[in-house]
């Protein structure tokens, strides 16, 4: 029998999965600023107090240490906590509780403890948030070893990627594209279901060059990909969708295809997540390379309010990219 689908965009897709979640498993609870009656700064915990209560749906003083903190605890102690941080800049009060403690657990206490929580928080530009509201800080997290890190493209894989994190036996941080949580709708499965961790999406076929990107990013490199077509350019874009672990066969199954590669990410270009995926094409695929590694990312400086629009990728820097690396 086939599975009933809604309607849905990224913010609903995310609420689904807490509720879905929440009723199948009594061990799951949520906690942060203003999740409780108010719904949470974006409405993606709306109703969620009516139907499992102020127990399991703890609203939080404004303390991102304490909400990190309390969250490891009950993970310790047989709960699945998922935090939410209103917005991924506030979660450096808690850096030194989730990369100190969280992401180590496991390891320094020799396996006898898991830490089975969710670090749930919007992240990136585009929405006029200015320094504060706007930051994709992605590499701190893949940088700590003990810390899974995800980060959706669409409403489908959102509800998935979620449920798959808050049953996973580590801490997981999700990162959510609030540029895109009302950008797009998609049919997305009623009930629970995972998509799992660590696997890439191939969004888009192409043979002549490949663009490796993750959250909001993927819509922008698919508009990119639509604009080259035109030029006869067949761009495959991957949607790494687990940044770590992250797919490296689907890396490098895309990269031995085209032989070109792009490298598309919102943080600025220094230390970031894609200088990884390059350094892991040139040690593991380089003999596949027709032409050299193009980054797309941030320029960098602090997240600039008044000049959103010129410090975040576009699709005249992504074509740009892709001609020098074809045209080498």
């Amino acid at each position: 029998m086939e599975k009933q689908t809604t309607l849905s965009t990224m913010v609903q897709a995310v609420r689904s999965a807490l509720f879905d979640e929440m009723a199948l498993d009594p061990n799951v609870v949520t906690l942060g600023e203003d999740i409780g009656p108010r719904g949470g700064v974006f409405l993606v915990t709306e109703g969620l107090i009516d139907k499992f209560g102020k127990d399991r749906v703890i609203d939080t003083p404004l303390s991102e240490l304490g909400i990190i903190g309390a969250a490891i605890g009950m993970a310790v102690f047989g709960l699945r906590p998922i935090a939410e941080i209103q917005f991924i800049d506030f979660l450096f009060p808690g850096f030194d509780m989730l990369v100190s403690e969280a992401a180590k657990m496991r390891y320094r206490s020799a396996g006898q403890f898991a830490c089975p929580m969710v670090v749930r928080s919007p992240y990136g530009g585009g929405v006029r948030g200015g320094g504060y509201h706007s930051q994709s800080p992605e590499a701190y997290f893949v940088a700590t070893p003990g810390l899974k890190v995800v980060a959706p493209s669409n409403p489908y894989d959102a509800k998935g990627l979620l449920i798959a994190s808050i049953r996973d036996d580590d801490p997981v941080v999700f990162m959510e594209p609030k540029k895109i949580y009302r950008f797009q709708k998609q049919e997305i499965p009623n009930g629970a279901y995972e998509v799992p961790l660590g696997k890439a999406a191939v969004a888009r076929e192409g043979k002549h060059v490949s663009i490796i990107t993750f959250g909001a990013m993927v819509t922008l490199a698919l508009e990119a990909a639509d604009k080259m077509k035109s030029d006869g350019v067949e761009v495959e874009v991957i949607d790494l969708r687990t940044l770590q672990p992250y797919d490296s066969d689907a890396i490098m199954q895309s990269v031995a295809k085209t032989g070109h590669v792009v490298l598309l990410q919102e943080a600025p270009r220094i230390g970031g997540f894609m200088g990884e995926i390059s350094a892991f094409i040139a040690e593991e695929g380089i003999e596949h390379l027709e032409g050299p590694m193009v980054r797309v990312a941030g320029w960098d400086t602090p997240f600039p309010y008044a000049l959103e629009k010129a410090y975040m990728p576009n699709v005249a820097r992504i074509t740009r990219a892709i001609k020098k690396t074809l045209n080498f």
